[in-house]
């Protein structure tokens, strides 16, 4: 593939559903090696758009495709309170580059835009992410954006009856 001579930057809309939801299923799968339900992300998807307090996408496209097939990237912003720095921390998730588009520095475009987002709300104080403990690549690549490896180490438990990928 032809690599396009530009890309932009910006945030996701409705119109752009079915490419993050598609993408969100090919992380699934290449990380974790999960299908997960393709109604259950779509909806998922359309209600974070739905409220904007909880977070927002990004996608990048190439200059070049049409409709959705000209997406190459998009990840996900959620918010979190933190009591003990009287701020918010952007949690970076979903991140996706589509293969052909991988090791061209797009998920730098996005995270050089989450800071410049965050630097117009001062309550902002900082990013995180979590990332698959076998995924050395990403970690990798996080570590030369300058995010740090934390002390803590994350724990889950699902609400009953909530079936997110197929069994």
């Amino acid at each position: 593939m032809t690599l396009p001579t530009q890309f932009s930057i910006r945030k996701g809309t409705l119109a752009d559903v079915n490419a993050i939801a598609r993408f969100n299923i090919n992380i699934a799968r290449e990380t974790e090696g999960i299908t997960l339900l393709a109604d259950v992300i779509s909806s998922g998807v359309r209600n974070l758009m739905a409220r904007p307090e909880r977070g927002f996408y990004l996608v990048v496209e190439a200059a070049d495709g049409d409709s959705d097939s000209n997406i190459a990237a998009s990840l996900m912003v959620t918010t979190e309170w933190s009591d003990w720095r009287n701020g918010t921390f952007w949690w970076i998730q979903s991140v996706y580059v589509a293969p052909a588009w991988r090791r061209n520095g797009l998920y730098r475009m996005m995270y050089e835009q989450v800071k410049t987002l965050a630097t117009a709300d001062q309550n902002v104080c900082g990013f995180r992410l979590y990332v698959e403990k076998d995924n050395e690549v990403a970690q990798a690549t996080y570590q030369s954006m300058g995010m740090l490896r934390t002390h803590y180490q994350m724990f889950e438990e699902l609400t009953p009856g909530r079936e997110f990928e197929e069994t």
